[in-house]
């Protein structure tokens, strides 16, 4: 593990309380311009060191049971994150403790315009903010999103101003934010960042509650309107995730970040820019068979050595 991971692990600690994991600091990584330039694999890409073969170009894997990083792919590299952001838009919204029974309206000035900025919340939608802000984590919903930055004390200039502040207070040195959905590709951060993100956000039981949830129905106007999450491992009996979040723009390719049980341990798994619609989802299921495929081959070697 190279000297900038184990940097990782250390600066975990004051997120994973009892964990017994010591402070340290981690070497601020340059920003890079890779962002600008995404260049998708259609191939499986195995690492040098027989990790596991996966499409999405940056990877984290981190055992926070054992403090140890599993796997590592770019990972010091920030790349724009997509809807990945709003684990810190929610992260912003559950710190500030505005009334969660507050009744939001979507007005024009949430309606993002071009690729990937659909919603199905009509201008005039009336949620309350616990209904925006699950909207928001399960469902991705940009509009939910931006309502709820626009309400925050001092409106959304406010707001982005608190998530680059949480950004820093949680040690995400790569990291930077421009608005509260994930539509811009200047939104950017490293998956080592990230790993502290997801672990941070694993903290607040509301985070956890919304973004594992398989699906949700609001009444929009005088129609009850059902949406699901988008992620289809949440649905999936075999998996146990505690927190995770999807996130698509072009810049950024297909991303998934979770803490999830596995084998027994807890693990953050980040995967950045995946080429594909299904090939975040299946990375994460090579990886926990990679997991599996590790821990069997360990406990041969113990029964051997016995």
């Amino acid at each position: 593990m190279n000297r900038r991971l184990a940097f990782l692990l250390g600066a975990l600690g004051p997120l994973l309380l009892g964990s017994g994991w010591t402070q340290a600091k981690i070497v601020s990584a340059s920003q890079s311009s890779a962002h600008r330039h995404r260049h998708h694999h259609h191939r499986l890409v195995r690492s040098s060191d027989g990790g596991p073969r996966l499409r999405s170009e940056e990877v984290l894997v981190l055992d926070t049971t054992r403090s140890e990083v599993l796997y590592a792919r770019r990972a010091d590299v920030p790349q724009p994150i997509a809807s990945i952001t709003k684990l810190l838009t929610a992260l912003v919204v559950t710190g500030a403790h505005q009334p969660l029974d507050e009744m939001l309206e979507i007005t024009r000035e949430d309606c993002a315009v071009g690729r990937g900025a659909y919603s199905r919340l009509r201008v005039g939608t009336r949620l309350s903010r616990a209904d925006m802000l699950h909207l928001a984590l399960m469902a991705s919903e940009n509009r939910a999103a931006h309502a709820l930055a626009r309400n925050f004390p001092g409106g959304e200039p406010a707001f982005v101003r608190a998530m680059n502040e949480k950004a820093r207070e949680l040690g995400m040195t790569t990291a930077h934010f421009v608005e509260p959905t994930g539509l811009s590709s200047d939104n950017v951060a490293s998956p080592e960042d990230l790993a502290k993100l997801v672990t941070a956000a694993s903290e607040v039981p509301l985070i956890r509650e919304y973004s594992t949830a398989s699906h949700y129905t609001v009444r929009v106007g005088r129609r009850k309107v059902e949406f699901r999450t988008t992620d289809s491992l949440v649905r999936n009996p075999g998996w146990k995730i505690l927190v995770q979040k999807t996130g698509y723009i072009s810049e950024a390719g297909r991303c998934l970040v979770m803490r999830a049980q596995i084998d027994g341990r807890n693990v953050v798994l980040v995967l950045l820019n995946s080429y594909g619609k299904y090939t975040r989802v299946a990375d994460a299921r090579r990886v926990r068979k990679w997991m599996d495929a590790r821990l069997q081959r360990t406990v041969a070697r113990a029964a051997n050595a016995a």
